[in-house]
């Protein structure tokens, strides 16, 4: 990344986006934002994280809906970005049993647009958010990039599986180079209030029970936002190349003979969702009433990243156990909160 042309971020108000752009802003880098500033979570949260990033100079925002094909496709001939990472998305295994044509929209069509961006501005390097939860219904632990993932058990999950295949499709029609980040379950400061560790910490703070499913025995590869903007740079530096052992006799799903490439990007430990509670009642002071429930339609049990191929591709390794983690989460939430 020593190309004058800018960086394309989408999602930039979101949690992953606005930490990647500082990052990225404090290096020097020209960074053009792009998000819709929808409504699925506090657009308030939204807002301060896009405040602290228009402070830079270096820093240029599009409000833009990724399903806006034609202002989309006019971003891209006017910036003509030199690399794009792709974090725009409708989130949430959840929301998609209750609001299935958003992940189609966003997901499916907004993603198109981009590819078409991308391949019309010749941009060097395409990375992606895809996630673990298209592991699905497979028990095969750590869950490996080599192995197949076709078993899906929400829309969310198939919508990000299916934005793997496009992207290989680009590479093998049109040389762009994509690499797909599989990212566990991120947390840290400025994180979206609808993941766990946001809900649990305002519901104690209040005095009030939090909803624990599958009894609190649900195992999670909980990252720390700092190791997933590490990883997510180091990628960006190294554009997907084609695997010239790839065989179509024994194919790889995580490489090809395109430029294209599948890493996870976790914290390689999981970890149970009651000690997660008990680093968090640590770090408030307080004690959590606990509301234990079966697992939810659409959720897995344990997820457990293997990125010995990040790791191989990169050096990347997590750093930031919960232990330090979830501190700086309580922290930053209250001094935000006001809590």
């Amino acid at each position: 990344m020593t190309s004058s042309r800018p960086v394309l971020i989408t999602g930039a108000a979101g949690f992953i986006g606005f930490h990647l752009c500082q990052r990225l802003l404090a290096e020097g880098r020209e960074v053009i934002g792009l998000d819709s500033m929808n409504k699925y979570y506090d657009v308030t949260l939204k807002q301060a994280r896009l405040d602290r990033l228009k402070a830079s100079a270096n820093f240029h925002f599009e409000h833009v809906d990724l399903t806006d094909r034609d202002r989309i496709s006019a971003l891209f001939q006017s910036a003509v970005p030199e690399t794009v990472v792709n974090l725009a998305a409708q989130a949430g295994v959840r929301y998609s049993l209750t609001n299935p044509h958003a992940y189609a929209e966003s997901n499916l069509n907004g993603f198109l647009n981009i590819l078409e961006g991308c391949r019309h501005a010749s941009v060097s390097h395409l990375v992606y958010a895809s996630s673990s939860s298209i592991y699905g219904g497979s028990t095969r632990m750590p869950f490996s990039v080599h192995d197949s993932a076709d078993h899906p058990l929400s829309l969310y999950a198939a919508s990000k599986k299916a934005n793997e295949l496009m992207a290989h499709t680009y590479s093998h029609l049109f040389a762009l180079p994509t690499t797909g980040l599989r990212f566990f379950t991120v947390y840290g400061p400025w994180g979206r209030p609808d993941m766990a560790l946001f809900i649990f910490a305002k519901a104690i703070l209040a005095g009030e029970p939090i909803d624990v499913f599958n009894h609190g025995n649900m195992q999670r590869d909980f990252t720390y936002i700092d190791d997933i903007v590490e990883g997510i740079v180091q990628v960006m530096r190294q554009p997907a190349t084609a695997n010239p052992n790839w065989t179509s006799a024994a194919p790889d799903p995580a490489t090809s003979s395109a430029p294209f490439r599948i890493h996870n990007i976790g914290g390689s430990s999981p970890v149970q969702l009651n000690r997660l509670i008990e680093v968090l009642e640590d770090a408030l002071g307080r004690k959590a009433k606990r509301n234990l429930l079966p697992i939810q339609p659409g959720d897995v049990p344990a997820t457990f990243a293997d990125v010995s191929s990040l790791e191989e591709a990169t050096g990347f390794k997590p750093k930031i156990p919960i232990e330090i983690g979830v501190p700086r989460f309580v922290q930053w939430y209250r001094d935000f909160y006001r809590a």
